[in-house]
């Protein structure tokens, strides 16, 4: 357990250290939250919508969390090219410590991520309609962030081009974002779309986010806690697998 705590400050002190990291970050779903919330708000509200951005800003934020989680994943290419990935395998704590060490600490910096975005929607017009669902919404922000940490761990364990993640990484997670729900609503879709979204995980991250905000589930509470769960134990086991075969 000391390990663990230890390799989560590591990745929290990281973090904390890297203002520049911090802002870079932020420049995407600023991006998005601006020009599709302000842009499509008034032809959301003709066609019976709603508050577009009431909408939208789950998404937002369930975007910066992936974001972040996904490109942990990097920080192991980068240690073991530069040394330190050894030095962390030579210590005398087992693999599977040092794997939920770093994605814990991976988890709680894009979840911290997402709480910025939070607070910027916020101050961008988004509002609350269920506040009483708020910790609802952040173990939903904590599982999101912990499922794609495991991913982004899972593919940093198995590549060793620094340049290559990436481009594997924008294959994987522009998509993901994209067919999740996170910018349209899933109904009235065709059911090609539809099974596509169902079959994408983010799909409950973001539709358990926005329902803990406006007390609306599309799949669920249940249903979208469970996926997330167990999806998350799965992809937890499959990077610390993939870890522990490291060879350096």
């Amino acid at each position: 357990m000391k390990a663990i705590y230890i390799l989560c400050l590591r990745q929290l002190k990281r973090y904390v250290r890297s203002p520049a990291r911090i802002i870079g970050s932020l420049g995407q779903p600023i991006l998005f939250l601006v020009a599709l919330g302000f842009g499509f708000r008034s032809m959301f509200a003709r066609a019976g919508g709603g508050n577009y951005l009431n909408f939208l800003a789950p998404g937002i934020i369930s975007m910066a969390i992936l974001f972040n989680a996904v490109f942990s994943g990097i920080e192991i290419i980068w240690d073991r090219q530069f040394g330190f990935l050894k030095e962390t395998l030579v210590a005398p704590v087992s693999r599977l410590e040092i794997v939920l060490g770093r994605t814990l600490g991976g988890a709680i910096v894009a979840m911290a991520q997402g709480a910025v975005v939070f607070v910027i929607c916020l101050v961008f017009g988004f509002r609350l309609e269920r506040s009483l669902l708020l910790p609802a919404a952040i173990v939903f922000m904590f599982l999101i962030a912990l499922l794609f940490t495991a991913i982004g761990t899972a593919i940093g364990s198995v590549l060793e081009d620094m340049q290559g993640f990436p481009l594997i990484m924008n294959f994987l997670v522009m998509p993901l974002f994209f067919f999740s729900g996170a910018l349209f609503p899933a109904t009235g879709l065709p059911k090609a779309l539809q099974f596509a979204l169902r079959l994408n995980p983010l799909t409950y991250g973001v539709d358990g986010l926005r329902g803990s905000f406006s007390n609306s589930f599309a799949m669920g509470m249940t249903t979208d806690f469970v996926v997330l769960t167990v999806l998350t134990a799965i992809l937890l086991s499959i990077g610390s697998y993939l870890f522990s075969k490291i060879q350096l």
